[in-house]
């Protein structure tokens, strides 16, 4: 399965780019512990734990793509793979994630996208 959702966030592509990345950043901007570094290669938590992947992709303050798996994923079931692309100002940004090779049981993550990411996102690049 695959889906692609896309948000308008109110802050600079730099901005979201380095704070998804950034372990304390995606803490704040989520709300839910998360490790991570702006590396290719390096491994990330998010949501105490109950999201980890690692950096695949990234062309700074344009494109991440990572792995990501949570841990209702089955053992026998391949990571998925985020996307996420970023095309604004200044002062907003057309976020388009794109979330690939998702367990057909995995329909419920897109309101998690909107519930967990895109709302908490909004509330914390409007401070």
């Amino acid at each position: 399965m695959e889906f692609t959702l896309k948000t308008i966030i109110n802050a600079s592509p730099q901005a979201i780019y380095e704070t998804w990345l950034d372990g304390a950043g995606h803490t704040k901007m989520t709300g839910g512990m998360a490790t991570g570094t702006a590396e290719v290669g390096a491994s990330f938590t998010a949501w105490d734990g109950y999201i980890e992947g690692s950096n695949l992709i990234l062309q700074p303050f344009k494109r991440i793509v990572q792995s990501w798996r949570t841990t209702q994923f089955e053992a026998e079931e391949e990571d998925s793979e985020i996307e996420i692309l970023l095309e604004g100002s200044d002062d907003k940004t057309e976020l388009t994630l794109i979330h690939r090779n998702v367990p057909e049981s995995g329909e419920h993550y897109i309101k998690g996208w909107d519930d967990h990411y895109f709302q908490p996102m909004k509330a914390y690049f409007e401070n």
